[in-house]
């Protein structure tokens, strides 16, 4: 990730096509010593290849992978489109039963079932 990232760091910074010496410098700046095998592979797989054209393929990749927890959102975003201040209401009452439900059970806390 470390080699990603100052390669990018290059780009933004004009570099159009960075080297493995300069990423190596980028590294060397914060102290961070580079792995040479796996630099090496990195800039051999991005040579020639526009890197913002990349991440717009990989983004376009990640956005049908499931993440979960899609269900409770899509739910909520319906209710917010109906209207949105009741939505937030019942939501912060929810939160708030849990909290008093957590703290009435920990009346209980420190003592043993057979004290």
């Amino acid at each position: 990730m470390r080699h990603i990232a100052a390669y990018l760091l290059l780009q933004i910074g004009g570099n159009t096509s960075p080297s493995a010496g300069d990423v190596k410098k980028v590294l060397g700046a914060v102290g961070i010593e580079a792995d040479e095998e796996r630099l090496e592979k990195l800039i051999s797989e991005l040579e020639g290849k526009d890197v913002n054209t990349l991440i717009a393929e990989g983004s376009a990749k990640l956005s049908s992978v499931p993440s979960g927890g899609g269900a409770a959102a899509a739910p909520a975003a319906a209710a917010g489109g109906a209207g949105g201040a009741p939505a937030a209401a019942a939501v912060e009452e929810k939160k708030e039963e849990k909290q008093e439900e957590k703290e009435e059970s920990d009346d209980d806390m420190g003592f043993g079932l057979f004290d």
